[in-house]
């Protein structure tokens, strides 16, 4: 059944408290497959838990994905995200072919997608279609309140 847009960042908002809770940075992630809109792989940031610079949550989602689907290739596919990927997540994008990239909130500081720099725009060999802001306001608030907390304790 296709969801909308905001139906699915919904989704990341819901797996961005998973990281939240285990005092990962609140960012969660899904992959849809485009033809079905089923949700073939989902994260969210572990790199504290994992211990991990690498678990973002759009890697492990994309993981996830191309574990189900059998293959590395996510053609025909959407990658939904509560915040604007870094470099090492637009490159996990490139070379996975997503089809569509849709994200909440803007990162100025490591944002790949037009907030630092726009790493899709390099004339790679794939350029996925960018939908940026969908519930903006809410998946940066996710970030606020995250860090707020985070100063309080330390």
């Amino acid at each position: 059944m296709m969801l909308s847009d905001e139906e699915y960042m919904r989704r990341c908002i819901e797996l961005a408290g998973l990281a939240a809770g285990n005092t990962d940075v609140p960012v969660g992630a899904v992959v849809v497959k485009n033809d079905s809109g089923e949700i073939i792989g989902e994260g969210f940031n572990r790199r504290e838990a994992d211990k991990s610079p690498i678990a973002h949550a759009e890697i492990i989602a994309i993981d996830n994905a191309s574990k189900r689907l059998g293959g590395w290739r996510l053609i025909g596919c959407t990658l939904y995200v509560t915040l604007e990927p870094c470099a090492m997540c637009a490159g996990a994008i490139v070379n996975s072919r997503i089809d569509r990239v849709v994200f909440g909130a803007d990162d100025p500081r490591f944002g790949a997608c037009g907030s630092a720099f726009e790493l899709f725009s390099l004339g790679l060999n794939h350029t996925p279609i960018l939908e940026k802001g969908v519930l903006k306001d809410e998946c940066a608030r996710l970030m606020k309140d995250f860090f707020k907390e985070l100063r309080k304790t330390r």
